[in-house]
């Protein structure tokens, strides 16, 4: 089930809940020490592994405490040091041979403005982990910045992870605080009673998605699982193309149809899709597909006008599910559909901004405001808007929040990976009709594939997240 996203006020309330439920504080604080020590130990293996905790005097560096004490325990062979900081005077000890710096300094109690000592205490920590490029993890939240503004008070401690309790708070999940925030992972269990209800924003994790695809029957073939119809490629665009339709095949479908403006270079490429050069008589057979993916790589001169007026065509009438990327963003803009059927657009901010003639800037600033502009802009279609928490959701009701992804995913082609493994899922006809949860489902497997590249700590290119999203997450 989904985390709600929380306020302050929220998690108090979820404390004291729990407290009257007869659970210790001690007991929780045991549980979130333990999950910090784990997430810690992981984040720092190497041969010989240096783990500088940071304490601070209040629960946040409790929670800490108990890590570093957790990981002493575990007979791991990691050097651990632990520096009690009192106030902003400390002197910061030498990072050098540090693997990973763990800030323990201040939770989500802080509600004052930081004193010029410890903003000068952190303004060291950042600039010497920087410098060092030593990484680091927030216990619950960075020190220093606010979780429910996701601003800094004065100046905020620059984490790499930032493993929260319970359910993330409402200004970690803001993108403002994501240059101090890095990487949001949540640990949910660790002692609490029930969480709040489920609000508007709902931050989806992999249980979600566990055995999400149901089991094939022997008797199945691959009319079973569908067809996904690709119109993609242009002269100098052919690669997004190629990698729509490869990660197309990741999502189990039954069949993958490429219909494209540069034939030769794409038909060269791919071995498991069928490829069609564009003609408009491909009308008939893009009638076959279960649902269709428009506009990887199609950028280039030679789109003909064919494609786009049977693209915007599909748009308007077809029955079956359509997901619209990159160019044809434009193309479908305010364009009517028939009622109840299933479109799908997923935009970068910059796409966005274009969508919604204003600018990335102003994407970002409110994501989930432009996420219900972008539906209503594209007849109600479910909007992906992507980033570092990509948003999917419509004009109205609850809005997912995908707890995966990396920065590496911010390289050419990745966009194209999405549209394409997405299409295909949504092309299944043995998932059902929750289109909302397999976007949703879609998108939390390209991050995850991303992520488990990411944690080996080297450069990978989308040869390697398409190898992995071969991986069969759902069991």
């Amino acid at each position: 089930m989904p985390l709600p996203v929380i306020s302050v006020a929220q998690m108090r309330e979820w404390e004291e809940r729990t407290w009257a439920s007869g659970a210790t504080v001690e007991s929780v604080m045991q549980q979130a020490g333990e999950a910090v020590a784990e997430r810690a130990g992981s984040l720092a293996e190497n041969f010989d592994p240096s783990i500088l905790f940071l304490i601070g005097k209040g629960n946040n560096g409790g929670d800490a405490r108990i890590a570093a004490k957790a990981l002493m325990a575990g007979g791991v062979n990691t050097r651990i040091h632990v520096l009690e900081v009192n106030d902003g005077t400390e002197a910061l000890p030498d990072l050098s041979d540090a693997s990973l710096v763990v800030d323990g300094l201040f939770g989500i109690g802080l509600n004052r403005e930081l004193s010029a000592d410890w903003c000068g205490f952190i303004e060291r920590l950042n600039q010497a982990t920087q410098e060092l490029r030593i990484p680091v993890l927030a216990v619950d939240v960075p020190s220093g910045l606010d979780a429910d503004t996701g601003q800094p008070r004065g100046a905020a401690v620059r984490a790499d992870y930032t493993l929260t309790f319970g359910a993330p708070k409402a200004g970690l999940v803001l993108e403002g605080a994501s240059e101090f925030v890095g990487h949001l992972e949540a640990a949910a269990k660790i002692g609490l009673s029930e969480a709040p209800p489920l609000g508007e924003l709902r931050w989806v994790v992999a249980d979600d998605f566990k055995c999400f695809a149901p089991k094939r029957a022997a008797s199945a073939h691959k009319g079973t699982f569908g067809h996904v119809g690709i119109i993609a490629g242009s002269t100098g665009y052919h690669g997004a193309a190629v990698l729509a339709a490869r990660a197309a095949t990741t999502s189990g479908v039954g069949l993958v149809s490429v219909f494209t403006a540069a034939y030769a270079p794409v038909a060269a490429q791919l071995q498991s899709a069928m490829v069609h050069p564009w003609d408009a008589n491909v009308v008939q057979t893009l009638s076959a597909c279960t649902a269709v993916v428009i506009g990887p790589g199609l950028a280039g001169p030679d789109v003909p006008e064919s494609l786009r007026r049977v693209a915007v065509n599909l748009w308007r009438e077809s029955e079956n599910p359509i997901v619209v990327d990159a160019s044809a963003l434009e193309w479908i803009a305010n364009e009517t559909i028939p009622e109840n059927a299933v479109r799908v657009v997923t935009p970068h901010p910059g796409e966005a901004a274009r969508l919604l003639e204003t600018t990335p800037g102003k994407i970002q600033a409110d994501r989930l405001r432009a996420l219900r502009q972008i539906s209503i802009t594209c007849s109600g279609a479910i909007a992906v808007l992507k980033g570092r928490h990509t948003l999917i959701g419509t004009s109205e009701g609850p809005v997912s929040i995908n707890s995966t992804g990396s920065p590496r995913l911010a390289q050419g082609g990745s966009g194209d990976v999405l549209a394409g493994h997405l299409g295909g899922w949504l092309a299944r006809r043995d998932l059902g009709s929750a289109a909302e949860t397999i976007c949703a489902q879609a998108v939390w497997r390209h991050g995850a594939a991303a992520d488990h590249l990411s944690s080996y700590g080297y450069a990978w290119d989308l040869e390697a997240l398409l190898s992995i999203l071969e991986t069969d997450f759902d069991c």
